[in-house]
């Protein structure tokens, strides 16, 4: 499942998108100096959109914490999404997180290599998307986030069994609203969205 995934685009960029279709994002720890990065990891902290509890009809951009502590201490990066569904409480609820491309792993060709090949997955026509995912306030790490997965789409399907919920400015936008069921808008994005690309 995703365990690395790109953000290159700058805040700037992205506060400028939401505007353009009338939606203020607040900044309420102030504006992040993010660098481009070409792999956030496990445990990393990285920007997310929610709703803002401050002023209701808004959304607010966070850094947080990517996983939480499960069972075991194993870290809860990655949460089936099927037949559940997602509400917004003090404590945690819906986010987005923001990307401009996610990785996939596979066995190498080569049998006697170590190391995997890793494959770049892209959205066709948007300089950026959201990740649909939870975030949660845990006694541990304090505020932390997850991604939704779903059954692969056929971009997808050839590389993993399962993806995560890739999804364009509208979807985005209905899932950060708690009024919208969860199943209407999670699921697989359809063929030929998600242009992928080997990396090594």
């Amino acid at each position: 499942m995703c365990n690395d995934y790109r953000l290159k685009v700058d805040i700037d960029a992205i506060r400028k998108d939401f505007e353009s279709i009338n939606v203020r994002i607040r900044f309420p720890e102030g504006v992040p100096n993010l660098q481009p990065r070409d792999d956030i990891r496990i445990t990393d902290i990285a920007p997310i959109v929610r709703a803002s509890a401050e002023e209701p009809g808004t959304l607010e951009l966070v850094q947080r914490r990517w996983s939480w502590p499960g069972s075991g201490g194993k870290p809860v990066y990655n949460f089936r999404s099927e037949g559940r569904e997602f509400g917004n409480s003090a404590t945690g609820g819906r986010c987005l997180i923001l990307a401009d491309g996610f990785y996939e792993f596979t066995a190498n060709a080569d049998p006697k290599a170590k190391r995997k090949h890793k494959w770049l997955f892209t959205m066709k026509d948007e300089p950026w998307f959201g990740i649909a995912g939870l975030w949660r306030t845990t006694p541990d790490v304090g505020e932390a986030f997850t991604m939704l997965t779903t059954e692969p789409g056929p971009d997808v399907a050839p590389y993993h069994s399962r993806q995560i919920v890739v999804l364009g400015r509208e979807d985005s936008l209905r899932w950060l609203n708690p009024a919208e069921m969860a199943g209407e808008v999670l699921s697989a994005a359809s063929e030929a969205t998600l242009p992928v690309q080997q990396i090594c």
